[in-house]
């Protein structure tokens, strides 16, 4: 899942946060997770569900989470995180003196399902501590925003619902942290934040999308020339004296060389042990699991040399 013309909404908003205050994601905000400190080898290893994954290999790749680091890990379907992060953020209202929020990232595509009109409700009627933060990209996979929806984008439908609301330039990273710096404040007093953050999805959808065939490349270009929120970034960097070209380039390669060489690591290391799809499900095994694992021990005992068990953790 890219995340191309949307580092800006990634950097800005986390830059605001704080350490505590809970994230639920979909599946574009790696720029969060890293600015909250998951490195480049775990969301590797989660890629390739290998041994070292905290998830073991069960989850699809890109659904990451980190417990320690109050990221909720990440679900497929679309919107399903938004009444889940409202009801976190009403449980930390009803702890006393508690400073708190939860922030829920959503695209404008999910916005059309019906979770998310709850979450609104939930959120506003209830009062919770939580940013409802959109990243309005333009495109719901292949669906433009144009066949979305008739009224004028999310933020129309905060006040209808009593949400505090603003819009904000997604491809600017400080416009971007001082909209979520604001949101925050009023978020611990209980005062619920709907965020829009007008950007585009400069990449594919995904990595098995060719989004040519619905958008012109002419657009494409248009936004990844002059609305690109890391040469915004960096061109405000330069003006300060904080960075320059060459800097740029020793970083990127850097980044790149590390990528690389962490997938290549990460490919050789074993798979989970096959133990671990029936574990840590129950604290208690129940019977039909101890069946199942029985049956398993005793097929692999039989057949062994027909699976490639050197690929997987031993016992």
């Amino acid at each position: 899942m890219t995340n191309y013309g949307e580092e800006g909404i990634h950097v800005g908003s986390a830059a605001a946060l704080y350490p505590r205050d809970m994230v639920f994601a979909q599946y574009r905000e790696v720029g969060v997770f890293l600015y909250r400190g998951m490195t480049v080898t775990e969301i590797i290893n989660q890629c390739y569900g290998n041994h070292e994954d905290p998830g073991k290999g069960r989850q699809m790749p890109v659904h990451y989470g980190s417990k320690q680091r109050n990221i909720v890990t990440l679900s497929s379907p679309l919107a399903t995180q938004m009444p889940q992060a409202v009801g976190a953020a009403y449980a930390f209202k009803r702890v006393p003196n508690n400073d708190r929020c939860v922030i829920c990232y959503f695209g404008d595509g999910a916005a059309s399902e019906g979770d998310a009109h709850a979450a609104f409700n939930f959120a506003s009627t209830l009062e919770c501590p939580v940013i409802l933060f959109c990243r309005n990209n333009g495109y719901a996979i292949s669906t433009p925003t144009s066949e979305q929806y008739r009224g004028d984008g999310i933020a129309a439908r905060g006040p209808a619902l009593g949400l505090h609301t603003i819009r904000v330039d997604g491809t600017d990273a400080l416009a971007v942290y001082k909209a979520v710096e604001k949101a925050r404040a009023l978020a611990i007093q209980n005062k619920p934040v709907l965020i829009e953050a007008m950007s585009y999805r400069v990449g594919h959808h995904s990595t098995s999308d060719d989004s040519s065939a619905y958008r012109p490349v002419e657009e494409i270009h248009k936004w990844t020339q002059e609305e690109n929120p890391v040469q915004k970034l960096r061109l405000y960097l330069e003006g300060k004296g904080l960075w320059n070209t060459d800097s740029d380039k020793k970083f990127a390669k850097e980044a790149r060389d590390l990528v690389l060489r962490t997938m290549q690591e990460a490919e050789k290391k074993k798979k989970p042990h096959w133990k671990e799809m029936l574990e840590d499900v129950y604290y208690d095994m129940p019977p039909n699991l101890q069946k199942q694992m029985n049956e398993m021990e005793k097929h692999l005992k039989k057949y062994k040399e027909h699976y490639p068990m050197d690929q997987y953790q031993s016992e």
